[in-house]
């Protein structure tokens, strides 16, 4: 079994930056994919980013030049920087562990309001 859970979400304005985190624990695969999904009110989950952990990244479009995914193996973490937030970000973030299966967060909250 794997263990997943976020940090890092709040209340930001537009134009501002967040920096979510989410660590893995437990049964983990040196091989795997990590990576974050997001769901707003009323929509169905989104892919945000993903990366390997041998580094190869994917983004969505609405994200790209704004959010930056990364990740630390030796802590099995992984990172989503968010810059310039728009309204339109406003959503809950789940994290996501994969190998074989997925295994996912319980999700963290991202407003964006002025």
């Amino acid at each position: 079994q794997v263990q997943v859970v976020e940090s890092g979400g709040g209340l930001v304005q537009p134009g501002g930056s967040l920096r979510l985190s989410c660590a893995a624990s437990g049964s983990i695969f040196s091989s795997n994919t990590m990576g974050w999904y997001r769901q707003a009110p009323g929509k169905e989950r989104e892919l945000v980013a993903t990366i390997t952990s041998g580094g190869s990244t994917k983004y969505a479009d609405s994200v790209k030049g704004r959010f930056t995914i990364s990740r630390d193996n030796a802590k099995n973490t992984v990172y989503l920087q968010m810059n310039s937030l728009k309204s339109e970000d406003t959503a809950v973030y789940y994290c996501y562990y994969w190998w074989r299966t997925a295994y996912w967060g319980q999700g963290t909250q991202v407003t964006v309001s002025s």
